[in-house]
């Protein structure tokens, strides 16, 4: 059920969830099953507006089989790939019944002395006995400085404000960052009749194509490793980690020798600053004459709504799987690498999020204990 957007009120629930994402959603859901009630708060005007606001062409790498959230299932043939909007509209179409409060940012969430969680809303003030942040690990589009260097004459787009190939310029481009969606939007400039480059080193790649019955075959196999190799409990996963929090994260979908196909141009070099003309320049000096540049450089964490800071020097909050150990009752989901590489996947944030769930019942089921309050909290089987 959705409640206003704004209150001059302060309004007292059991638990805030900052974000209503996947990550938010899952968490509500389990929070549901365990008989805690709980608020989500979203900037957006509609659940699901964060993957509206992708480009249109955007595909999940994973099959809608591994795409759903806990309990409803995606609904689309199991080895077809959900776009960006089918995945909006399937957000928005869970959190039926849920209390969202849309168009609302969180400007401050402070824990007090009682123990209890003050969240600034602008005009509305939450108080929580436990809140969690589901806003993602990565919201703040990351732009190099040299962007304010380039020739004016050039149109920049960073790929959080990129749709289609309708807002370029004519005439060639230059697509910054060999991640995935650098590949994706390269691809795709090429194919619509653009000279195209892409910058930077490509890191690893998935041996096999999406789509095909070699990919069939495999995918349970590389599951199994994204659930259970690459968590936090190994060390191959505690290594990769880090590198997954820099954007090393491997090409799924368009590989390398689908771009060489293609004819774009890959310059395994960063770019790092302009020539005389304004013109961007790779750190190996060469220079490429475009009209257009695409900023597929990612985003940067920002946790700064929580007072005092919860971060680590690495600019991540010192949580242990979600759970802040030094601040009762504040909790994270839908971190990059959480747990693990599959707490980035859609079909993976349930596992976290049963967790983080079962953590905020715990500790709420204490606090109205301590308090001599009825305990509502109804365990699930």
């Amino acid at each position: 059920m959705d409640t206003p957007d704004s209150t001059s009120d302060t309004r007292r629930v059991a638990t805030v969830i900052i974000g209503a994402g996947q990550s938010g959603l899952a968490t509500a859901y389990h929070l549901r099953r365990l008989g805690l009630s709980c608020l989500l708060v979203d900037e957006h005007p509609r659940v699901g507006d964060q993957w509206r606001r992708r480009y249109d062409s955007l595909l999940l790498n994973s099959p809608a089989y591994r795409d759903g959230l806990p309990g409803r299932p995606f609904p689309a043939p199991k080895w077809s790939y959900p776009t960006g909007r089918d995945m909006a509209d399937y957000l928005e179409q869970y959190a039926a019944g849920f209390d969202v409060l849309h168009r609302t940012t969180v400007s401050s969430v402070e824990r007090l002395d009682d123990g209890t969680f003050r969240v600034d809303c602008g005009d509305a003030v939450l108080v929580a006995d436990a809140v969690v942040v589901a806003t993602g690990g990565e919201r703040v589009p990351k732009v190099p400085d040299v962007s304010g260097r380039l020739d004016p004459g050039i149109r920049q787009l960073h790929a959080s404000q990129y749709a289609n190939p309708d807002q370029l310029l004519p005439g060639p481009v230059l697509v910054v960052g060999a991640g995935q969606s650098g590949a994706d939007l390269a691809m795709e400039t090429v194919a619509a009749g653009h000279e195209t480059w892409l910058s930077g080193p490509i890191r690893s790649e998935i041996p096999v194509d999406i789509g095909t019955f070699r990919f069939r075959r495999a995918f349970p196999v590389l599951w199994f490793v994204w659930n259970h190799v690459l968590t936090t409990r190994t060390p191959i996963g505690r290594r990769a980690r880090p590198k997954v929090r820099n954007g090393a994260a491997p090409l799924v979908r368009v590989k390398s020798k689908h771009l060489r196909a293609a004819g774009v141009h890959h310059l395994p070099a960063h770019t790092t600053s302009v020539d005389d003309d304004g013109l961007p320049m790779l750190e190996d000096g060469t220079t490429v004459d475009v009209t257009n540049v695409l900023w597929c450089t990612g985003y940067r964490q920002d946790f700064s709504l929580v007072r005092p800071p919860v971060t680590g020097p690495d600019g991540w909050p010192t949580d242990d799987g979600g759970v802040m150990r030094d601040v009762p009752g504040l909790y994270f989901m839908g971190l990059l690498f959480q747990r693990g590489f599959y707490s980035m996947l859609i079909g993976g944030v349930g596992r976290d999020a049963e967790r983080i769930a079962g953590h905020v019942a715990t500790y709420v089921e204490g606090l109205t204990s301590s308090r001599g309050e009825p305990v509502s909290v109804v365990r699930s089987a």
